[in-house]
């Protein structure tokens, strides 16, 4: 297929997108659906169509290019001018979501880290699609038994039909992907059902659209190929960290929904990255619980908060890793570093002698992870002064403007602590690039 063909192609594209909107809109008015009928409407219809992506583009840039466009689209559609028209058929819930923006990314990010890989980008976009609709179908029209999540309630009848319908998608998935054995494909798929769940269980504001179908593709990748015993033991860890951090959580003060939250968290982080460059970022949500009991914030969900800024800055790292080619472990584990210095110099705010001491401790682990990473991941290392001067950063502009990050501390910390890394890797990148083009590796 000729470029220009694949153009127009991307184009029609989104033109059936917003196609799909109007007549979504126009049912509602005739019929009376709805924002949340709506929403699922355009949901499955997207996702079943994000699926095809594979067979429907021979090459990958014009899948980036739809992708890119169709986000723009979604943030215009946001606009008060369109959000009570056209952009109704996704933004009419009275609730706070970003899942029409975030299943845009996500299909983006699934389709960049499944690499050639079918099976990885078709399965978690399948759950996504068709467990979710399903569950909350069965929820809204079944739903009796009830449980909070954030500002709103899912029902036990949706997650059941929930974990129904991902285990017959991942098993259809598997006998048409993938050639494992029928044991191993039935404990992965048992336990692609089992996570999903509690991923969409847990999530709130349509982060459900970007943490289950990256959460189920990472654990595809890490463990498809594991043994049987492998994967069972791997269960029984989950299950028993589902427990242990149920009953620290309550003695923490964090509610039942926020500490099934921590554990999928926790979850991916084991599922994504070797151990050692999982302990800063589990230490970030430590310095989060720390800086929230000893100075609480004017943020109405800041626990959630922190899993949702953990959450974008590892997906966020992976993507860039793989998009450029430049292993970003290190500079994961540099923005992590930095977040938990910012949180730790909130939490000490009141003996910021103390401070210095934190930074120190944060500077060692972080020389000790890197130090067990393989040598294509420290390709940028070392980073000492990098490392201490973001930790400086991150620790004296709290202290200096205590008020800044009284509301939305989580986002302003994060933004803090990755500026100076992401700079970095730009810079880097940009230098590498610079110097093959004149070695004449590039042409």
């Amino acid at each position: 297929m000729s470029v220009a063909a694949q153009i127009l192609l991307a184009v029609m594209s989104v033109l059936t997108l917003l196609g799909l909107m109007a007549v979504v809109r126009r049912l509602a008015q005739k019929v009376g659906l709805s924002g949340e009928v709506q929403r699922k409407l355009m949901h499955v219809g997207t996702g079943l169509f994000a699926m095809l992506l594979p067979w429907i583009f021979p090459d990958r840039w014009p899948v980036y290019m739809l992708i890119g466009a169709t986000m723009i689209v979604m943030l215009v559609l946001r606009l008060p001018r369109f959000s009570k028209g056209l952009g109704a058929a996704i933004h009419s819930v009275e609730r706070t979501s970003y899942g029409d923006f975030l299943l845009a990314l996500s299909v983006g990010l699934c389709f960049l880290l499944a690499g050639e890989n079918t099976l990885y980008y078709v399965l978690p976009i399948a759950v996504l699609t068709l467990a979710d609709a399903a569950a909350a179908l069965a929820g809204t029209t079944y739903g009796t038994k009830r449980y909070v999540v954030e500002d709103g309630d899912k029902s036990l009848e949706g997650s059941v039909v929930f974990f129904v319908v991902a285990l017959l998608v991942a098993i259809i998935c598997f006998l048409f992907l993938s050639k494992l054995p029928p044991s191993n494909i039935m404990m992965l798929c048992l336990m692609i059902a089992g996570f999903g769940t509690l991923v969409e269980a847990q999530s709130w504001r349509g982060f459900d659209n970007l943490f289950l179908p990256l959460g189920l593709l990472i654990f595809l990748k890490t463990h498809y190929h594991s043994s049987l015993a492998e994967l069972a033991v791997l269960a029984i860890l989950f299950f028993a960290a589902l427990v242990s951090f149920g009953v620290v959580g309550t003695r923490l003060g964090l509610s039942k929904h926020t500490t099934r939250v921590y554990v999928v968290a926790v979850f991916l982080m084991l599922a994504a990255a070797k151990m050692q460059n999982t302990v800063l970022p589990i230490l970030v949500l430590a310095a989060h619980g720390w800086a929230r009991t000893a100075s609480p914030c004017d943020s109405k969900y800041p626990d959630l908060d922190i899993v949702a800024a953990l959450g974008i800055l590892g997906f966020g790292w992976l993507a860039v890793g793989n998009a450029t080619g430049w292993d970003a472990i290190s500079i994961f584990g540099l923005s992590a570093m930095g977040l938990a210095m910012g949180l730790c110099a909130v939490a000490l705010r009141g003996i910021p002698v103390a401070i210095p001491l934190a930074a120190a401790v944060l500077f060692l682990i972080r020389i000790w992870v890197v130090s067990l990473n393989a040598d294509h991941s420290n390709w940028a290392e070392p980073l000492t002064a990098l490392s201490l001067v973001t930790l400086a950063v991150t620790a004296i502009v709290p202290l200096a403007f205590p008020d800044v990050f009284q509301k939305n501390r989580v986002s302003r910390l994060t933004l803090l602590a990755l500026l100076l890394p992401l700079t970095y890797y730009i810079w880097s990148i940009a230098g590498g690039i610079s110097a093959r083009i004149a070695d004449g590796v590039i042409s």
